[in-house]
């Protein structure tokens, strides 16, 4: 709808994961790195944490096709699965020769699959994607996967993806075990204001913008209110996009942010946002009154929120209000000049109460 007003080729703030829009900053340079020089060595155990929404998923998709052919590679998506069922679809991601109907078919097949990798050369990797939601058993089957071995050789690496919560789960001490075998672990932290700046002005060259859309004042907008969190972020530039095209301005203000977070109910929480605002800045936020009733609230929850709708209904009740009036007095014009008693003898009050229309006498 505004591509061709702001000379995009393609939208540049969706919310799904496309490694084509992958900015790496600083911190996601380094986990990059570090994550597949873990993968390529062979280091067993890898852990990827980080919030809702700071770009886990983009980043293993990126890493996952730079990997190149001689890596296999399975991912599951949601890991909340009973025993059985964990294996057969860790079977049907490696393309297993058979379903297993018992832990024993599993593990012979799965051992013999990876045995072939090893002489093929090729090194193989089990993505658990939103790892928190794993329940204790099968991480501890999980765990057990990986004795599956040759002398100084692991045979399958295991990636776990998850939000910060995974760490918890970890310290526990019936996952002791586990914990100890995870050679390299990285966390994802949110974007600075800085890198807020350049991670839009990224997503819009690889759309095909040439130009500044947005103004420094609605980047530093965006920034409070997602408070450097991408996926927020991606989901109000699309929405100011969106309404810079209706109200036809070129160029995206710091207003149209305002306008547009007050319609997502972002709330601004410049309490999570200060630590990482430049030097100087902290303490004018720490005074603001608007900080000061937000300091304790929780990260920012997104719900749509519809006032307009809810004027338009309140209007058009009104609107059939009238109508039913105009109706009303339109049909008492009517009976009062066209339609005699004699039509409608119910509508002649003096016979009603036996009293003559002309005399008025009973």
């Amino acid at each position: 709808m505004f591509l061709s007003f702001y000379k995009l080729n393609e939208k540049p703030f969706q919310i799904t994961s496309d490694s084509k829009f992958l900015w790496l900053g600083e911190k996601h340079q380094e986990a990059f790195a570090t994550l597949k020089y873990g993968v390529l060595d062979n280091k067993g155990f890898l852990l990827l944490t980080g919030e809702v929404g700071t770009g886990k998923t983009t980043l293993i998709n990126a890493l996952v096709n730079s990997l190149g052919s001689d890596v296999v590679f399975a991912k599951i998506p949601d890991p909340r699965l009973d025993e059985l069922d964990f294996y057969r679809y860790i079977s049907k991601a490696f393309q297993l020769p058979k379903m297993p109907e018992t832990k024993v078919e599993f593990l012979f097949e799965l051992t013999r699959f990876l045995e072939k990798a090893y002489t093929d050369r090729k090194q193989v990797l089990l993505i658990v994607d939103e790892a928190q939601r794993l329940r204790s058993e099968i991480l501890e089957e999980i765990r057990l996967l990986s004795n599956i071995e040759r002398e100084h050789v692991k045979l399958l690496n295991i990636f776990f993806v998850g939000q910060v919560e995974f760490n918890d789960i970890l310290l526990k001490p019936e996952n002791k075990a586990i914990r100890q075998r995870i050679t390299v672990n990285y966390s994802l932290d949110r974007l600075t204001e800085d890198e807020v700046k350049k991670y839009i002005a990224h997503r819009l060259k690889i759309a095909g913008s040439e130009q500044q859309i947005f103004t420094d004042k609605a980047i530093y907008e965006i920034y409070l209110f997602s408070t450097g969190t991408p996926r927020l972020i991606n989901i109000i530039c699309d929405r100011a996009l969106l309404t810079g095209f209706v109200e036809e301005k070129a160029v995206i203000d710091e207003d149209i942010i305002q306008e547009c977070a007050d319609e997502l109910q972002i709330t601004p929480n410049l309490a999570g946002a200060a630590g990482h605002l430049p030097r100087g800045i902290h303490q004018e936020v720490k005074e603001s009154p608007v900080a000061s009733t937000i300091q304790d609230a929780p990260a920012p929850e997104i719900s749509i929120r519809l006032p307009r709708v809810r004027k338009k209904r309140a209007s058009m009740l009104g609107i059939y209000l009238v109508y039913f009036l105009l109706l009303f007095i339109i049909f008492g014009i009517v009976m009062f000049f066209f339609v005699s008693p004699e039509d409608f003898p119910i509508l002649d009050l003096g016979k009603v109460i036996g009293v003559d229309a002309v005399t008025g006498e009973n």
